[in-house]
């Protein structure tokens, strides 16, 4: 009974956090430990330092090249790609956001760019809706691919001291595994999305809708473009710095001996990353002479910050709660997952609705499967289920993705649930967790 009293707290301040959203969601991860702590006398669990610390560090580079303008760069080339084959904006625009996400660590770079993919679409007689709501997917799914993400590198915290039938868990076998996953379900979901939806010209609902002047105006509009910007070389500079540091990461990760040695091992990738991140944003700072104080106020830095309290407000409460019922948990949930491995990534698909953030949902789950036996292969496999916000049209990239969408074809239905993202968000996350076990069973983990 006091179990379900402490799990039903927990619950409730993850629910009521994302509700509020942003900051509050790890705040109220203060709550629920406070009340773990002091009312039912739970010893505190430790918090998660080191994936804060890689955040931390991932975020700031990141942030140093938006305000660089080196994200620009990126933003400009993918219109380019856009408006060169607007015939397949509804697969290839899922592509770009996702791409850029790989690149940059952040899903927040969609919203520059959706603007751009409606007008594409629009000006071309494409129902918006097959590239705006895959877009958005696409954009969040590209998360568990970054090398520079806040997910990725904090399942590669929580998994760097695990092996794999003898093998020790290298930064590159994650992405092995990741990245070609996430494009596999990427591709799903613009297939599917060429096909879905009525073409505009046979939309009664639509036709009616611009059969007015004002709306017609309003729908076809003004041509959104980044093409008309010159951009400066301190851009390209600041692009091509941040793009060699995550090359030179990648190249550590997997040459373990082109790394120092210390008491027998490679020097750690948490610690590499942290290090080569920061030098990523000062050798931007240098080069370019961004200015340090616009950093900490651009999109990118703020929703970092955001993970980071979350992160820590969540995964501390959640080590605290499941580390002192960690027998009664075995007992319950261990056999169920080592006889249905694919429980576990129904469970993270579900936690991270309910926090709205990939990074917070890996980081309250992952200590859990591991301590009950789940195999950190299985781990690995099912990384993609980490997204599940789509589920409910509630995360600003979907919110973003209908408002951007003048046709009004990208939308949340009647019931809610029925919304123009689920379909493609339950395509995308299946086709990559399916080819994630392939892969993780080609690689020897599983």
């Amino acid at each position: 009974m006091e179990f379900m009293i402490q799990l039903a707290v927990i619950l409730a301040c993850l629910l009521y956090g994302a509700r509020k959203g942003g900051i509050a969601l790890g705040l109220l991860g203060g709550i629920g430990l406070v009340i773990l702590v002091f009312v039912f006398h739970l010893e505190p669990g430790k918090p998660p330092i080191d994936v804060m610390l890689v955040i931390i560090s991932v975020v700031a580079a990141s942030a140093t090249l938006q305000a660089s303008g080196g994200l620009d760069v990126m933003l400009q080339i993918a219109e380019r790609l856009l408006r060169r084959n607007p015939k397949y904006v509804s697969i290839v625009a899922p592509f770009v956001t996702c791409i850029l996400t790989i690149l940059c660590g952040t899903g927040h770079v969609v919203y520059t760019i959706l603007p751009i993919i409606y007008d594409v679409a629009i000006k071309n007689n494409i129902r918006p809706e097959r590239p705006m709501a895959a877009s958005s997917i696409g954009a969040q799914m590209g998360i568990i691919a970054s090398p520079v993400s806040v997910a990725v590198v904090s399942l590669v915290a929580m998994l760097g001291n695990y092996t794999f039938n003898g093998r020790h868990l290298e930064f590159l076998d994650l992405l092995a595994i990741t990245i070609p996953s996430t494009l596999l379900g990427i591709l799903a979901i613009g297939i599917f999305s060429w096909f879905r939806g009525k073409d505009l010209d046979k939309d009664p609902v639509f036709q009616q809708f611009i059969s007015v002047p004002e709306n017609y105006h309003y729908v076809y509009g003004d041509t959104a473009t980044l093409l008309d910007k010159k951009l400066p070389k301190s851009n390209w500079l600041a692009m091509w710095i941040f793009l060699a540091t995550i090359a030179a990461v990648a190249i550590l990760g997997a040459v373990s001996a082109l790394r120092p040695v210390f008491d027998g091992k490679p020097l750690s990738m948490v610690l590499v990353i942290q290090m080569f991140m920061l030098v990523s944003g000062a050798l931007i700072i240098i080069a370019t002479k961004t200015n340090p104080a616009s950093i900490s106020k651009n999109e990118v830095f703020r929703s970092g910050m955001i993970a980071i309290v979350a992160v820590y407000g969540i995964a501390w409460m959640a080590e605290t709660m499941f580390g002192a019922h960690l027998e009664e948990i075995k007992a319950t949930l261990g056999q169920l997952v080592s006889q249905y491995p694919w429980a576990y990534a129904l469970v993270l698909l579900i936690v991270s609705k309910f926090v709205n953030s990939q990074a917070a949902a890996l980081a309250a789950l992952v200590p859990l499967a591991l301590a009950i036996g789940v195999d950190p292969a299985y781990i690995i496999a099912s990384a993609p289920a980490c997204y599940g916000y789509y589920i409910l049209p509630t995360y600003p990239s979907d919110l973003a993705a209908i408002q951007f969408d003048r046709s009004g074809t990208t939308h949340i239905g009647r019931f809610v649930i029925n919304h123009s993202f689920i379909a493609v968000g339950l395509i995308g996350v299946s086709v990559s967790c399916l080819f994630g076990w392939i892969l993780a069973a080609a690689y020897g983990f599983l």
